[in-house]
């Protein structure tokens, strides 16, 4: 079996832990700071970190742009906290000036859980992933408000599990995991356990990109 090299944006955020992560679930992981960087690896991770800061220094490292291209073409990408608000179309409570890839189609509002001493852990159930509950890590997270077509909800997590304000709730609570084609995005920070299955479906996710077309249950269905 190919063992897919992933990249892991290393501009500011949690980037030792993707890829220590991504290394358990089977993957080559390597930082991405610059284009030429970019174009060697065949997915990409936005990890979390803080969106606006991350925005900014993707335009003065000159990589916004080089990303959003890939993105655009079909590159596999996995954004994790502000990487889920980075590839959202939409974002509420964000600075003016704040730049997202808009690849899913989805409204996101940046720390909707609450400050970083509102963060907390909870079990939640998440579609595609076996095993049982993963246990995630909320830390001034973002929830998602709205799906478009082709987003599937694969994880939520019941109003009253944190101490957020009202909103952002789907059919089983606040969504904060969804999937649209081959890019994934979570409110929580799977990299920071040491249970590696998100990474896992990710990389699945890549490796089935390499070999033809997404299935069509896994690009979700329309609203």
């Amino acid at each position: 079996m190919t063992v897919p090299r992933i990249g892991v944006l290393a501009l500011q955020g949690d980037v030792v832990d993707h890829m220590r992560a991504l290394e358990a679930a089977g993957a080559e992981a390597t930082p991405v700071r610059r284009a030429s960087e970019l174009d060697a690896v065949e997915a990409l991770v936005i990890p979390g970190g803080e969106s606006t800061a991350m925005s900014r220094l993707l335009e003065v490292f000159d990589l916004f742009d080089p990303v959003k291209k890939r993105l655009d073409e079909g590159m596999p990408a996995f954004g994790s906290c502000a990487g889920m608000i980075l590839l959202a179309d939409e974002v509420l409570d964000g600075r003016p000036d704040q730049r997202s890839f808009g690849v899913i189609p989805m409204t996101v509002r940046r720390n909707a859980f609450g400050r970083q001493v509102d963060s907390f852990e909870t079990p939640i159930a998440i579609d595609g992933v076996p095993g049982g509950p993963f246990e995630a890590v909320f830390i001034r997270a973002p929830w998602v408000e709205r799906v478009g077509a082709g987003v599937r909800v694969i994880g939520t997590v019941e109003a009253g599990a944190e101490s957020g304000r009202d909103g952002g709730e789907g059919p089983g609570g606040r969504i904060v995991a969804v999937r649209a084609g081959v890019c994934l995005a979570t409110s929580f920070h799977p990299e920071v356990t040491p249970d590696a299955r998100v990474h896992e479906y990710f990389v699945g996710m890549v490796r089935g990109a390499n070999a033809g077309p997404v299935e069509q249950e896994e690009r979700g269905t329309p609203e």
